[in-house]
C-alpha cells in the first residue's frame, strides 16, 4: 500500500479571513466552496468578471496590496499576472497556506471534493491526481447519507454532556449514539424541527433500559436490479443489523448491506412458504425487540402486493419503530422495459394493479368493465393462468382485441417481453421465460414498444 504525500485535516476558519484571489469562474467555483464556512470570505481582482452576489463575499475590484493577506488563515490564487505573484510571495513569507488553482507543485494544500451536512462533512482527495474520480467517490456517498443527518449530528453534539454524565459505561454511550443516528424517529424529528425532545426521550430509555431501541425499515427492492434501488433504500441496507428478504430479492441486491449484517430469507415463492406471514411479523418484532435495526426487503415496493400492511400492524402493536421505503414496483418497470405509456391521453385514462391468482368472478367482471372503459389493467402472479385469466376477463365483456403484453423478470438484465391480443392468449397459453411476470392489457400497450417481443399466441396486436 502506498504511502500518503499528504495528511488530511479539518482547518479552522471560524472568524477568520479567506482569500480568494481572482475574479473569474474558477474563483467562483473557489468561493462556492469556502462560502459554507463561517469564515469571511474577501475577493480581490483587478477584474471581477462572475457574480459573487449570492454568497455574502466581500469584493474588492482594484490591485492586489501586501497588506491585504496580513492575517489571514488561507489564501487561493485563481489567476495569473503580477496580483497572483505578489499573493504567493506573501502567503510564503507570512506562512500563510496557500492553494493555487490548477498548479499542484505551487499548493501547500488540496481542496478536496466535500460531502457537506453541516457539522458533518467529508472531504475527498487524491493529491490532485484524479479529481474526476474523486467526485465520483463524493457521489457514492452522498447516496450513503441521509439529507438531515447534520441536523442529527448537532444533536449529538447538544446532548453529549448529558449523555455521558448519565451513561458512563462506553460501549452503552455507543450503542445510544447508533441509535441517536438510525432512528427513524429522530430522524423526523429532527427534519421537522430541533429534535431535542424525542432525543432525550431516546437518552431516558437507554438509561432505564440499559439497551438500545430497534427498528425495523420496510425497503422496496424493486423488480431486482441493484441500480434501481432507491437512495434512501441503499443507505439504510448499509445500517442494517439484519436483513429479512423475500425469495424474489435477488442475492446482489440483500448483499448490498453491510458484510456483516445477519440475512434471514424467509422464503416466499409460488407453492412455496418457508415462513408463514405470522412468523415473519413475529420474527420482526422479536429482532427489534433485541435492539436490532431491521431490514425487512421486499421485491417491488413494499406497499404493492408486499403484505406490509400485516407487518406494519404488528409493529404498531408491538410499539415497535418503522419506516417505509418505497420501491420500484414490477409493472412499472414492465411499463419502462417496453416503453408502454399505461397512462395515454385520449387512449388510457388510468393504471390498476392486481392479482390474478385466486380472483373470483367479481374480479374478473370488475377488471373487464375497467378495461372496457379505457383503464390498463397491470395483473401480478398471473402468468401460469395466463390464458385462462384472458378467457375469463372476455366472457366478463372485455374484448378479445385487446392487446396484451407480458414482460418475465421486469427491470432485470434478462428481462423478457412477449406480445398477444386477449383472445390470441386466451386460446393457448405460451411458454413463458422462468421468473416473476406482468401482464399489461389495454389500448395504451399497443402504443410501446414491442418490436423485441415474442408472440405469445397466434394472434398479436399491431404496434402503434
Amino acid at each position: 500500500m502506498g504511502q500518503l504525500n499528504t495528511f488530511p485535516l479539518s482547518f479552522k476558519v471560524k472568524g477568520k479571513r479567506i482569500i480568494i484571489v481572482g475574479g473569474s469562474d474558477e474563483a467562483l467555483n473557489k468561493v462556492r466552496l469556502v462560502s459554507k464556512t463561517t469564515g469571511s470570505v474577501e475577493i480581490y481582482s483587478r477584474h471581477i468578471e462572475a457574480d459573487f452576489a449570492a454568497f455574502g463575499a466581500v469584493t474588492h475590484e482594484r490591485a492586489l496590496r501586501a497588506e491585504d493577506l496580513v492575517g489571514a488563515a488561507l489564501v487561493f490564487v485563481a489567476e495569473t499576472g503580477p496580483d497572483a505573484e505578489l499573493a504567493k510571495a506573501e502567503a510564503r513569507r507570512l506562512g500563510i497556506p496557500l492553494n493555487v488553482v490548477d498548479v499542484p507543485a505551487e499548493c501547500d494544500f488540496y481542496t478536496p471534493s466535500i460531502v457537506e451536512r453541516a457539522p458533518l462533512t467529508v472531504a475527498i482527495s487524491t493529491e490532485g491526481d484524479a479529481p474526476v474520480l474523486a467526485r465520483l467517490v463524493r457521489a457514492q456517498i452522498e447516496a450513503l447519507l441521509a439529507p438531515g443527518i447534520g441536523k442529527i449530528a448537532s444533536l449529538a453534539g447538544r446532548l453529549r454532556q448529558k449523555a455521558e454524565s448519565l451513561i458512563h459505561d462506553g460501549a452503552a454511550r455507543r450503542r445510544y449514539y447508533e441509535d441517536l443516528v438510525t432512528s427513524p424517529t429522530i430522524e423526523r424529528a429532527a427534519a421537522g424541527g430541533d429534535g431535542v425532545d424525542a432525543a432525550e426521550r431516546l437518552l431516558s430509555a437507554h438509561v432505564a433500559n440499559g439497551a438500545g431501541q430497534g427498528a425495523v425499515w420496510l425497503i422496496g427492492a424493486g423488480p431486482g436490479s441493484e441500480d434501481l434501488l432507491t437512495l434512501r433504500a441503499q443507505r439504510l441496507l448499509q445500517q442494517a443489523d439484519v436483513i429479512v428478504h423475500d425469495q424474489l430479492v435477488p442475492a446482489a441486491v440483500v448483499e448490498m448491506g453491510r458484510r456483516d449484517a445477519e440475512q434471514i430469507c424467509v422464503g416466499k415463492a409460488r407453492g412455496h412458504h418457508s415462513f408463514s406471514q405470522a412468523q415473519i411479523n413475529t420474527l420482526l418484532v422479536r429482532l427489534a425487540r433485541e435492539g436490532r435495526k431491521v431490514a425487512r426487503l421486499k421485491s417491488g415496493d413494499p406497499m404493492v402486493f408486499g403484505r406490509a400492511g400485516e407487518e406494519i400492524a404488528a409493529l404498531r402493536k408491538a410499539g415497535i419503530a418503522y419506516e417505509i421505503v418505497p420501491g420500484v414496483s414490477a409493472a412499472l418497470a414492465a411499463a419502462a422495459d417496453t416503453a408502454t405509456p399505461v397512462t395515454l391521453r385520449r387512449v388510457a385514462s388510468g393504471l390498476v394493479m392486481a392479482t390474478a391468482h385466486g380472483a373470483d368472478d367479481g374480479d374478473l367482471a370488475h377488471w373487464a368493465a375497467l378495461s372496457q372503459s379505457g383503464l390498463t389493467l397491470a395483473l401480478y402472479m398471473g402468468k401460469a393462468i395466463a390464458a385462462e385469466t384472458a378467457g375469463r376477463l372476455i366472457a366478463h365483456g372485455a374484448a378479445a382485441d385487446l392487446p396484451v403484453g407480458i414482460v418475465v423478470n421486469a427491470g432485470r438484465a434478462d428481462s423478457t417481453s412477449y406480445a398477444a391480443t386477449l383472445g390470441g392468449l386466451a386460446a393457448g397459453a405460451a411458454d413463458f421465460a422462468d421468473g416473476p411476470a406482468v401482464i399489461l392489457v389495454g389500448r395504451a400497450v399497443a402504443h410501446g414498444d414491442w418490436s423485441q417481443a415474442a408472440a405469445a399466441a397466434t394472434e398479436t396486436f399491431k404496434v402503434a
